[in-house]
Order: structure tokens, then sequence, then C-alpha cells
């Protein structure tokens, strides 16, 4: 049996618990729903002696998870004084050149939280780098989201109108990339879907965490489905 294989990026974590020193982490939930669907989640370190396409070369979808904030030196920003990047100083460059290899080979990619800022930061586009009070349900919350019917995202949940989703983020777009548009929207007007204006790019990009509770809602878990089952027609085409 071919089972596709899905390249994870993993977080370089300073405190891990169960281990000494640092260690290389992923949200199980994450992982899960990636077999759930039917895939092989394995998951990258930030460090290799391959380039990133000799990396992806034998993948066949990539997915990139939620962490830590960029750093806004990527985006031509100062930190603010609520900006908490990542533990390792080159964890945004590893998973900026994943993500742009994903691209290049084609790859079935989606893209999740932070992974959804790095797209657009790739592209050009900025980041508001604290949300202010009036966003606060983006912190830690359920809330709606508007979803642009013409989207990819729209045809992967079927679902053409609005969906509830669950967030965890004090970050969002700001000014979006070249070659994005946004193709969901909180009711606050925050930025919550990403995808490529070329319609022929696999990449779903959302900024909420449909990994919390895909377990029991098929729409979140539809998300990975997707991946797994785009990425399953990349594997076909591979083997030919």
């Amino acid at each position: 049996m071919t089972v596709p294989k899905i390249a994870v990026a993993g977080m370089w974590a300073n405190s891990v618990s169960g281990l000494r020193f640092s260690g290389n982490s992923v949200a199980t939930a994450l992982l899960q729903s990636v077999v759930r669907a039917g895939g092989e989640p394995v998951t990258l370190f930030a460090e290799s002696p391959l380039s990133p396409l000799d990396r992806l070369a034998d993948f066949d979808g990539v997915l990139i998870p939620g962490g830590n904030d960029i750093k806004p030196a990527m985006y031509g920003q100062e930190t603010g004084p609520d900006t908490k990047v990542a533990d390792y100083e080159y964890q945004d460059e590893f998973e900026r050149n994943i993500l742009d290899a994903a691209l290049k080979l084609g790859l079935p990619t989606l893209a999740v939280c932070r992974g959804f800022q790095m797209l657009n930061v790739m592209h050009g586009g900025t980041l508001m780098q604290d949300l202010p009070p009036e966003h606060e349900i983006h912190r830690n919350d359920l809330h709606d989201v508007d979803i642009a019917s013409d989207s990819r995202l729209a045809s992967v949940l079927n679902e053409h109108d609005h969906i509830r989703v669950s967030s965890y983020h004090h970050q969002a777009v700001d000014q979006i990339g070249t070659g994005l548009r946004a193709v969901a929207t909180a009711q606050d007007g925050i930025v919550e879907a990403l995808e490529p204006v070329d319609s022929t790019i696999p990449v779903v990009a959302i900024q909420w965490h449909p990994e919390d509770n895909a377990a029991t809602d098929m729409q979140q878990q539809a998300l990975f489905d997707w991946l797994v089952t785009t990425a399953s027609m990349q594997s076909d085409r591979v083997q030919v």
C-alpha cells in the first residue's frame, strides 16, 4: 500500500517535557489529523546537510504548522515588546525555505497559523505584531469566519458561506503579499485565509487551528483530507 508522505516542519524548542535539553516539536493533534486522513506525517528538523529541494524530493505534500512569532526583520519591522520569536535563530529561514521549495516543486501544501503568516511574509506581506483589544476573540476562542465562495478553501470545506474556527494567535496579516489573495475573513476584518492568485498552485493557508477539533468536526478534518488526497495524486504521478 502506498501512503502519501507529508513533510511537517518541526519547531526547535529549548524545553520539551521529558527531555533534558532542547527538542523538535509538532502538536500531536496536527500529526493525528494527517494520520486520520490516511497520510504518513514525517517531522523535519531545522538543520540538514540537504538543500530544501532535496529534502522534499521524496515527499508528496507539506504541512507548515503553528508556533512562535516570525522575526519582524523578515517583513521590515523592529521587534515589538509582545513579539515572541522562535527559540532557534534560524527557525524562520528553515520554514521559509521549505515552503519555497514546496511551491517550486508544486507539492500540495497546508499552512496553519504561523505557516499562514510565513506564506504572506515570504511574498512581501507584513504582519500586525500584536492585535489590539477589540480583536480579543483571536487570542484563545471560537469565532466565525466568512469564506469567499470562489476559493479553493470553500471547495475543500464544502462550505460557501462561513465556518466556526478555533483561534489562538495574537498577530495577524496586515498587508497581503504579492500574488496572494484573502479568501476568508473574521467578522472583525482580520484575514483568516490566503491562497495564491494562480489557482493552479495547490496551497491552502489558514490563520486558525483546524487540528484543535478535527477529530470531531468533519469540516476541519477536511483540510487534512484535502492535503493527503491531493498528495496521493502527486505520489501517483511520481510513480509513473
